[in-house]
């Protein structure tokens, strides 16, 4: 997916950044930095999920990579849930490692840890379907990486509100929230790699 090399580094180093200036912009009060980090994570993962967005199927599409698959009988059903999983991985690696120090700059206890990133990996997969949709829609459109933030930050919303909710950020309770999360995601991957194929044979008709 990458097509430089490093280039996947990148979400990671986008999300760190904003972890680490938040904490200049707010001050260096840790109860109140506690408090919204959750929601600082959350906007953070999905910022970085939108970096790829414009590459996802660009490449492909200019040098008849889509061409290919479709001659060769390749559902675009099954490209698409190749793209989300591989996405997903492109995404979920380097944030792990990342998670920590932007956990430590924030001021969250390392006994939270655990669960704020388990609700992040669970939500990046969400994401990573999201994303893939605004790629494939936004295929060939001219300012296509603007067009993509239009299409993903809104249909987002449910994402960040449950996985805020989940970790007692809202007045929600977290275990609601939690299931709440986990059925938005899974309600995009089943619905992405439909809206990813119909999208796909729209660009070749």
């Amino acid at each position: 997916m990458a097509a430089r090399a490093g280039e996947w580094l990148l979400p990671a180093i986008f999300f760190l950044l904003v972890a680490v200036l938040f904490p200049f912009a707010i001050g260096p009060e840790r109860a109140l930095l506690a408090r919204i980090a959750p929601a600082i994570l959350w906007v953070a993962a999905l910022l970085a999920a939108l970096l790829p967005v414009g590459a996802l199927y660009a490449a492909d599409a200019a040098d008849g990579t889509l061409d290919q698959f479709a001659v060769r009988g390749v559902a675009g059903e099954t490209l698409a849930l190749a793209r989300i999983g591989s996405l997903w991985l492109a995404l979920a690696v380097p944030l792990l490692p990342a998670f920590p120090l932007a956990a430590l700059m924030l001021g969250l206890e390392p006994s939270a840890w655990p669960g704020h990133a388990a609700r992040l990996l669970g939500g990046l997969l969400g994401l990573a379907a999201l994303a893939n949709m605004a790629g494939a829609l936004t295929l060939g459109a001219r300012g296509g990486g603007g067009l993509a933030g239009l299409l993903v930050l809104p249909m987002a919303l449910p994402i960040l509100i449950f996985g805020v909710g989940a970790a007692g950020g809202t007045a929600a309770g977290p275990g609601s929230a939690a299931l709440w999360l986990a059925a938005s995601v899974l309600l995009l991957v089943a619905v992405a790699p439909f809206a990813v194929a119909q999208a796909l044979a729209g660009t070749r008709s």
